[in-house]
């Protein structure tokens, strides 16, 4: 499945746990056909015709009743605000879970990461 749209400035929560994600406009999400499950998921992101293994995030809805959508793109660290993301989903993960601990987020992030570079 494919998810394209206009980075936008996120939360940067992400960034705060050491893992800087690019969030999307979810404006294209509502005009997909099939709606992917919400979770984690292994796949690529491309900029500029250049290809990014991806660790990505679907959901939860916010009050507006759209999801997060955002990525943690292996090897990079660009600001790309403004610029066109395509984000292919490749395999489902886990489903999306919340911590109440920091340190565990963290360490299960790590373990996507590695499932997301294989």
């Amino acid at each position: 499945m494919i998810i394209s749209g206009k980075v936008i400035k996120g939360d940067k929560y992400g960034r705060e746990l050491g893992f800087p994600t690019v969030n999307l406009d979810r404006k294209n999400f509502l005009n997909l056909e099939k709606k992917p499950k919400f979770g984690i998921w292994k796949g690529v992101a491309i900029l500029n015709r250049k290809s990014y293994k991806a660790g990505i995030v679907i959901g939860p809805l916010d009050k507006k009743g759209l999801p997060k959508i955002e990525a943690y793109l292996l090897d990079f660290s660009k600001n790309i605000y403004g610029e066109k993301l395509i984000i292919e989903l490749e395999k489902f993960i886990r489903p999306f879970k919340k911590f109440k601990i920091e340190a565990d987020l963290i360490n299960q992030i790590k373990k996507d990461i590695e499932i997301c570079k294989k």
